[in-house]
């Protein structure tokens, strides 16, 4: 069985239609519709039911798809094994990291790896949305949480602290007022969702975003409250903080990476060039000689 088949199979099955596979993979619908075709052809069985909203697996890819993940975290096992005992730092490394770190206080950090390292592709990815590092979506995460995946490992950076913000004028205008303030209603994360909807309740929101720079830039046109990291909001001399920084909102910023890569020197050079990056800017998280967040 061709195991680049497999491959196609797998990101439909994952996604649930061809399209989301094919935009999984990078590829064209058609050539995703093609492969899967061919994969049943060959194994003489029909593999996905088609239904209103996309595709539901047979039994025979219930089986199927047992099978090719088993298959697929063999090879993934030999890949990390092989790159463990490469210990030359040339070749691609993968990073994902959240867009409004990986933009501002980050970037000077990828820089000097890169020049550091000018033998290896580093490539940045920005997203907020899960990434599978078992099935190598990327090498290494940089991500906000308290409680990473059990299944990978890596190292605690800094602690990051978010409050809410407003604009200067908005501040000052709902204080002359007394007036309710109004609450931007934040999708970029979890975090930031929760966090609003115990705060402001049930409270109606004139204007959503979905990314946390694109909520920096609503806040400074006076359209309301909104939680901010504090080493983006303190930053800004247009805004200013509405409340004190709780630390129950105190989240840790981590490096993860799947155990099969831990001796992947390229991993480790990365891992080592953050940590000690992070360690020697203390002022990161705490811009503009303000006390930390």
């Amino acid at each position: 069985m061709n195991w680049d088949d497999l491959r196609f199979f797998l990101a439909v099955a994952r996604e649930g239609s061809i399209s989301g596979g094919a935009r999984k993979l990078e590829v064209q619908h058609s050539t995703v519709s093609r492969r899967l075709k061919v994969l049943e052809e060959r194994i003489g069985s029909r593999l996905l039911d088609r239904k209103k909203n996309g595709y539901n697996l047979t039994a025979a890819g219930e089986h199927l798809l047992e099978a090719a993940e088993q298959m697929e975290k063999a090879l993934l096992q030999a890949d990390g094994s092989v790159f463990g005992r490469n210990a030359r730092l040339k070749g691609q490394l993968r990073v994902t990291a959240i867009n409004n770190m990986a933009s501002t206080v980050l970037m000077p950090s990828f820089a000097r790896f890169s020049r550091a390292y000018p033998a290896i592709e580093l490539h940045i990815s920005t997203t907020n949305a899960y990434i599978s590092l078992p099935r190598r979506e990327a090498d290494v995460a940089i991500r906000l949480t308290n409680t990473p995946g059990e299944t990978l490992i890596g190292k605690r950076l800094a602690t990051v602290t978010s409050t809410v913000y407003g604009s200067r004028r908005y501040l000052a205008s709902i204080r002359a007022s007394a007036e309710e303030p109004e609450w931007l209603g934040i999708e970029c994360c979890g975090f930031h969702r929760t966090w609003t909807k115990d705060t402001a309740g049930r409270q109606l929101h004139r204007f959503y975003s979905d990314d946390t720079l694109l909520t920096l830039a609503a806040l400074k046109q006076d359209l309301g409250l909104a939680y901010l990291p504090c080493f983006l909001g303190d930053q800004d001399p247009a805004l200013e903080r509405f409340v004190p920084p709780d630390p129950q909102h105190n989240l840790g910023l981590w490096l993860l990476y799947h155990p099969d890569l831990r001796h992947n020197a390229r991993v480790r050079a990365f891992r080592e060039h953050m940590a000690e990056e992070l360690a020697a800017q203390p002022e990161l998280f705490a811009p503009r000689g303000m006390q930390p967040c």
